[in-house]
């Protein structure tokens, strides 16, 4: 008798946890808008598409002509600015929006994935030390990965000491009065 796995699911013999990833590390952040980024600039990058292949064809067979070299300079730029610009414009507010954010413990090393202009995944790998929290908060950024904007949700961090590493918050604070009398002494 042959037994059927039809219907049967097969567990991988893997030893490593669904959350590894054998080339990045452990999964330690999932951003859950991911599939709305993506789904908000593929519509404005079709619709945009779009409107570069019909418009000429509206034109020619609805006889919109103007007069006024003003009236057409204004029409065209309206439409150019839906074309061009709001692509553009959600790209620069979601290009550093964190999809998923992997680390591998032996190096200290995270690898963020991103959006990239044409909507593939883009890695970039950075070390905790090359992670800086800008001085005044910005709306589109929580860190910095070397010159890199990256935005992340703290509370989506599943253990929050994996958001205090990635952050520099689980490194004591060392304060060197003597620094700080020799910076009030030359002012």
């Amino acid at each position: 008798q042959v037994a059927s796995f039809q219907g049967v699911a097969v567990r991988s013999l893997s030893t490593s946890s669904p959350h590894e990833h054998p080339e990045h590390g452990r999964l330690v952040y999932k951003g859950n808008l991911a599939k709305a980024v993506l789904g908000v600039r593929f519509f404005s990058y079709s619709t945009s598409i779009f409107n570069l292949f019909m418009m000429p064809y509206i034109i020619l067979k609805t006889g919109i002509g103007f007069e006024s070299l003003f009236v057409q300079a204004a029409f065209y730029g309206l439409i150019g600015f839906f074309t061009f610009v709001t692509p553009v414009t959600l790209h620069v507010l979601t290009k550093g929006y964190v999809i998923r954010l992997y680390y591998k413990d032996e190096m200290d090393t995270y690898t963020a994935i991103t959006y990239n202009a044409i909507l593939t995944e883009k890695v970039t790998v950075f070390h905790q030390k090359d992670v800086k929290i800008p001085d005044i908060t910005k709306m589109f950024t929580t860190f910095y990965a070397k010159t890199k904007s990256m935005l992340v949700n703290p509370t989506l961090f599943p253990n929050p000491q994996d958001y205090n590493h990635l952050m520099g918050y689980d490194k004591s604070f060392y304060f060197n009065l003597e620094e700080e009398k020799e910076a009030d002494e030359r002012k």
